[in-house]
This record gives C-alpha cells, structure tokens and sequence, in this order.
C-alpha cells in the first residue's frame, strides 16, 4: 500500500513516501513522518506501513532530497565505524529543521488535495533529527498540525536562536516528545528546559526521558533497538494521533 511520488516543494521536487492501510476504506487521517538521519532505508519504510495500519495516511518524506540520489545507507558498516556523521555528513547538510517547516507547507497543500486523507488536521512524528523538525513544523502550521511527537531527538532545547522550545509560544498540538537515556544529545536538563517552555506557552504535553533505552531505540535495523521501548513508542504515539485526529 505504498505509492512512491514526488512533491514539488519550493525548491524542488521532493521524494516522498505515501502510505495507506492495507485494510479498510478511506479517507483516514493524516500524518507525517519526519525521518532520522540514516537516511530512507527498508526500517522507515516499514515504520511508515505500520503506523498507516493503525488507521492513517502517512507521508514520509525523504529530508535529505536536496543531495540529490544517493546510494542505499549501510547501516551496519556506519555503526561498526563508529561515526553516522562522518559517513553521512553531506547529507544532514542539506537540511534544518527551518527548511523542513519550508517543505512541510508543501507536504501539507499536497496531502489536501489527495482523496485518501480525511480532514484538515495532520500529526507529526519525528526520530532522532526529526524531532526537532516535527516541534518546528507544529510552530509554523498551528493551525493545521493537532499532534507532534519526538522520539530519542537532540539538540530540543539549547542556546541557538532557532531551538525549537523557543517556538513553544506558537504551538497549538498536543505534544509528546520522548528523550533515551544518557544521550548527550538531550540530557535531562534539556528535557527540563522543553517541559518548562512548553508548560509556560500552556502547551498539552509530556516531555520525558524513557530510562533503559538508547539514543535510536524504536529502530529495529540499529544495533541498540529496543524491542519493550519500541512498542511502547508505537502505543503512545498511535493513542496521541487516535485521541487527537479522529
């Protein structure tokens, strides 16, 4: 139930994913799949299948399309290297969190006008680099995006200018945002500093760091996948979409 398209964004065309259930009748709710950075490999394209059985359209983007092709990810060989951003670097340069809310007004215009998906509102999930995408799209498009999840993302909530708890004022979602543990990416002052933003912008939400589970858990192609943590990630995250998009 996969169609595999391309998405004229503002500055090009962007390779995407659309998923559907494998049972039932449309429409269904929409939501969007924010990746990580291991770039489009048959672990996400299975994540995207699944959470559309639950009863949604699910888009899944490829984030890094503004590198143009690139081969398929090695994700073994990256791990026994021991650096994703050494192998990978010239990809996750191709993309921030504030280009992705560009292309994410795009996503959203061309969801609109397929007949799969049912209503107006849209969640987001986003993994490892997708989290902040996923908190910064529901800043830009509050009116549209009723639930954005995070699951093991970095870099949430730290002293640059576009950290995405500063954008915790213009968020209308209801909000999850799940950190690993010991991840130096998002330790547990960061995840105080994202509960304290988003709890003063009166913000429905739970930021929590999951003990026991790793930086990458809910991917079962990474040698740290957590298979107790993933379903519990599948389980909260398909009751936020159910509680908020149905």
């Amino acid at each position: 139930m996969r169609e595999d398209v391309t998405i004229e964004t503002a500055d090009g065309g962007a390779r995407a994913f659309l998923f559907m259930p494998e049972t039932g009748t449309g429409p269904w709710p929409a939501a969007i799949f924010y990746m990580d950075g291991l770039a489009i490999r048959p672990a996400l394209l299975a994540m995207g299948q699944r959470l559309a059985d639950a009863g949604y359209a699910v888009l899944l983007p490829d984030m890094f399309w503004r590198a143009g092709p690139y081969d398929p990810v090695d994700v073994a060989a990256i791990f026994a290297a021991g650096s994703v951003r050494a192998a990978l670097g010239h990809l996750f340069a191709s993309i921030t969190p504030a280009l992705a809310a560009r292309d994410t007004g795009a996503f959203l215009s061309w969801l609109d006008a397929r007949a799969e998906v049912a209503g107006g509102k849209v969640g987001v999930t986003g993994y490892c680099m997708g989290g902040a995408m996923a908190l910064t799209a529901a800043a830009t498009f509050p009116e549209r995006i009723a639930a954005a999840a995070g699951f093991h993302g970095g870099n949430l909530a730290t002293d640059e200018p576009d950290s995405p708890h500063l954008l915790a004022p213009r968020i209308k979602a209801r909000v999850l945002v799940a950190g690993a543990d010991d991840d130096a990416s998002y330790p547990p002052e960061m995840n105080a500093r994202l509960d304290t933003a988003l709890a003063q912008a009166k913000v429905d939400h739970v930021c929590t760091i999951w003990p026991g589970v790793l930086h990458g858990w809910t991917m079962t192609d990474f040698p740290i996948y957590d298979e107790p943590g993933a379903e519990r990630h599948w389980r909260e995250l398909i009751a936020l979409f159910d509680a908020t998009l149905r």
